[in-house]
């Protein structure tokens, strides 16, 4: 009675404030067992605190408040209220990678949304089960719900099932390493958010304007279009900064990092990577937490500062080693192997070279088999002595994968990994054709980070 008492107080004397008492409301409502004010309340409080990024109060206040609503007459509008909250979960867990946990959360939600046949909310589980299967490796799995998304996204009429569903299928394609699809389908949804909506969240983590341009950005790097693809990422960042949304922020910064370390532009990549290091771990945010140190490892043994690349490199092996998957999985392993090869650790680059491959060997798309294949190569070429048969074996494998995916950064660095072989074993003529080749690659894309190499063994090939 007394709490009942007090909430009657706070909602007396704040009831043209009472957003700024929430968290005291949910807390007397859930004493007091008032328990429609409690679910309300306690969902409020939810939202507060994912608005300022305090994930794990969040779940509490959500887990609260679902608690509440089951202590209430089972109704119609209260089943569709459970479904709600543990999407509000889901979202407060997503960026603290509870995999387990936002798994039961969906499959409960499903059942509800089963028993009331509601197929924008169907729509809306089958868009979030395909992240789930996509973070955990299950591709037929994301599949089969993302186009079960897309189908009932149409069914119902449902805008915001329609975008869940596109940045969804983008991020898959983008992770299995099928870039063409990831770019067609991020052009898609960047097509769709337009003025208002590029900073509406559509109940996903990162707003979907942002995350349609960060992939967009990756794929643009991957295929060596680095001028569109810079003016992406750099929109994504203004976007997000304007937002003043942390995650989106740090994941902006992430995809525009990555794109400037394609291009071999350290300076630029540096900078961005580090920020979103910090925001990460500031307001942790394991979800992104390794693919932003592995890429800021990487960065940082491209530009031979090795002794700030060692300890990114051991913290996100570490995690890796744990034999969980992380999210964009495939992507952390290529930016650690590249990075240990960097920094002379070959057996270790070579473990997880092996790994990349027999992972993207079960993927639709082969972009991640074409990077394993050329960290494969680099592997033979650092051994002592070198293996040059299976170097040469790895780079045309490789090499043949790049063309037939547009990856020409990658056809680069396959033909100076061949120039340099041929050029060490007195193969001049094959060694001034790949060499020219690479030269010709990373003048036309602005690569100038590796210009002085290749020229410098075009020259020592032809003395």
């Amino acid at each position: 009675m007394l709490h009942a008492r007090i909430i009657e107080a706070l909602e007396g004397l704040y009831q043209d404030r009472l957003a700024e008492q929430v968290e005291r409301l949910a807390h007397h409502a859930l004493r007091g067992e008032i328990w429609d004010k409690a679910v309300a309340y306690c969902q409020q409080a939810g939202t507060r605190a994912m608005a300022r990024s305090a994930y794990r109060e969040a779940v509490v206040s959500f887990e609260q408040a679902l608690g509440a609503l089951e202590r209430l007459p089972e109704r119609r509008d209260r089943l569709a209220q459970a479904i709600d909250l543990r999407f509000d979960l889901r979202t407060a867990l997503r960026p603290l990678d509870e995999q387990a946990r936002i798994f039961n959360h969906l499959c409960a939600a499903e059942a509800l949304a089963e028993r009331l046949g509601d197929d924008q909310r169907l729509g809306r589980i089958a868009g979030y089960l395909y992240v789930y299967f996509v973070v955990m490796g299950e591709y037929d799995r994301a599949m089969a719900a993302g186009q079960r998304a897309l189908v009932l996204a149409t069914s119902s009429g449902g805008f915001d099932v329609q975008v869940i569903a596109q940045t969804y299928l983008s991020q898959a394609y983008y992770a299995v390493g099928d870039f063409r699809q990831a770019l067609d389908i991020a052009r898609q949804t960047m097509a769709l958010l337009t003025d208002e909506r590029r900073s509406a969240h559509f109940g996903l983590i990162i707003l979907p304007a942002i995350t349609a341009r960060g992939y967009g950005t990756g794929c643009l790097a991957e295929r060596g279009d680095f001028i569109e693809g810079s003016s992406s990422g750099e929109d994504a960042v203004r976007l997000a900064e304007a937002a003043e949304h942390p995650l989106s922020i740090a994941t902006a910064l992430m995809f525009l990092g990555l794109l400037y370390h394609r291009q071999g532009d350290v300076h630029k990549a540096i900078p961005g990577l580090e920020r979103a290091l910090v925001l990460t771990q500031t307001i942790n945010l394991p979800i992104i937490l390794p693919l932003t140190a592995s890429s800021l490892g990487a960065a940082y043994a491209l530009a031979g500062r090795v002794a700030e690349a060692l300890p990114l490199l051991e913290q996100t092996m570490k995690r890796v080693a744990t034999g969980s998957r992380v999210t964009f999985h495939e992507l952390v392993l290529t930016e650690l192997s590249e990075a240990l090869l960097l920094v002379g650790r070959v057996d270790e680059a070579s473990a997880l070279a092996g790994g990349l491959l027999e992972l993207s060997r079960t993927h639709t798309g082969r972009g991640y088999q074409a990077h394993a294949y050329r960290l494969l190569g680099e592997v033979a070429k650092h051994r002592e002595p070198p293996d040059s048969d299976q170097a040469t074996a790895h780079y045309r494998q490789a090499l043949a994968l790049a063309e037939k995916l547009g990856m020409r950064p990658l056809q680069a660095h396959c033909h100076l990994g061949l120039g340099t072989l041929y050029a060490r074993t007195g193969q001049r003529q094959q060694a001034h054709a790949e060499l020219s080749a690479a030269i010709d690659l990373y003048r036309a894309m602005d690569m100038t980070f590796w210009l002085p190499q290749a020229e410098a063994m075009l020259a020592q090939a032809v003395e």
